[in-house]
This record gives structure tokens, sequence and C-alpha cells, in this order.
């Protein structure tokens, strides 16, 4: 794969599947041909889409990424409607809020204590936080923000693990579709963690169902 290829597109060795329109046959090949592409492929998107640094941007519907001064502005959550906050820079040497921050509003509050270091390990939180953005985001009438102290990697690592996990994204469609939205850059450990799970499901998404009919995720 070339550097400026981090779709790493190529010809399918096998005819598409009877029955599907042709949109859906060259979904299937691009699917079968995907493969997680390095890290320096990967920045490439996050230089390439991102757009000027704001406090807070909206990265998919009712999907918030924001920074410290958002999360601590109540008056400001309460005025755009949120009703949940994940924090994901939680804990008194980070960004010390807390359900008890949030105690007189209409909110649900998720901390995860971590710190921006490529060694500290964030992926045993991801399923764990896309469940709970994926829960406040089935009824309509939710708004959540997904914050750290900066809005730039913590914060942004749990939102692509959220849209890798429950919207079926590959690592570089989750990629182009917060960066496109929202000026954001992961730490290279995180990135690295990314990719595992990038692998991960795409490898689980690649088997067939299962014999009770269920799929295997």
């Amino acid at each position: 794969m070339t550097s400026g290829d981090a779709k790493t597109s190529r010809k399918n060795a096998y005819p598409p599947a009877k029955g599907l329109s042709p949109r859906a046959q060259e979904a299937e090949a691009e699917a079968e041909d995907y493969c997680t592409p390095g890290a320096f492929e990967l920045e490439r998107l996050f230089w390439k889409g991102s757009p000027q640094y704001t406090h807070v941007n909206e990265v998919w519907p009712r999907l918030h990424i924001g920074d410290e001064a958002t999360a601590l502005d109540r008056y400001g959550l309460q005025k755009a409607g949120f009703t949940h906050v994940l924090n994901a820079a939680h804990g008194r040497w980070n960004v010390d809020t807390g359900p008890d921050y949030y105690r007189d509003m209409d909110i649900e509050y998720h901390g995860v204590e971590a710190d921006d270091v490529p060694t500290f390990d964030l992926s045993i939180f991801f399923y764990s936080a896309a469940a709970f953005i994926d829960s406040a985001l089935r009824d309509d009438r939710n708004k959540i923000l997904v914050h750290c102290a900066m809005g730039r990697s913590r914060s942004a690592t749990l939102v692509l693990a959220y849209l890798m996990i429950h919207r079926s994204m590959t690592l570089v469609d989750a990629i182009q579709q917060v960066a496109r939205n929202r000026c954001v850059l992961p730490n290279r450990g995180f990135l690295k963690q990314l990719r595992e799970l990038d692998k991960q499901l795409v490898q689980q998404r690649r088997q067939p169902r299962g014999g009770d009919g269920e799929e295997r995720l």
C-alpha cells in the first residue's frame, strides 16, 4: 500500500454475489479488500480533513466532541440541550466534574479516568464508552457531549471506537467522518489501539453468521 492510498483498494479476485445491487456489490468488494492502514497513513487523514479548532463540534448527529471549557459551562450545556456527558478525562487531576457537578441538571454522566499518554491502555474502555454513547443516541431527544481536556485525543479516540463498534465503520471511515467536522489527533498509542480494534472488527465481520442466526460481533 502506498502512503497516499489509505483505503488500500484492489480489484476483488472473486465475482460479486448474485442478487445484490451494483452499489451493494461495490461495497462488499471494498469491505473484502479492506486492510487496516499504518499509523502514518491514518495520521495523514487527520491532517487532510481537519477544520479550524473550536471548543465543540458535532461529528455525528447529536454526538459532539468538546473540550474542558465546554464541559464546565453548565449554562451552555443546558442551553444547547445536552442530556449526556462522557468525560474521557475524569478524575481529580484531570477534568474534575462527575455526577455531582451536574446533579441539578437533567444530564446523565459517564466518566473514564484516562491519561493522554501513548502508554495508557484506553482500549479497556472502548466497549463500555461506546455502549454509553449508543444508549444515549437511541433516543432522538438526546444529545451527548464526549470531552477530555482539549477534545482532540482521548475523547476523539472513544468516539472513533463508537463509530467502529456500533456504526460498523472501518477506522478509515470513522476518521474521515470525525476529521471533516473537528480538528482531532489521537496520540500514537491510542491510534495503535484503534488499529487493533479495527483489525478485530474487520475479521469478525468477514466471518459467517453463527449457527444460531446471530452475528459474531
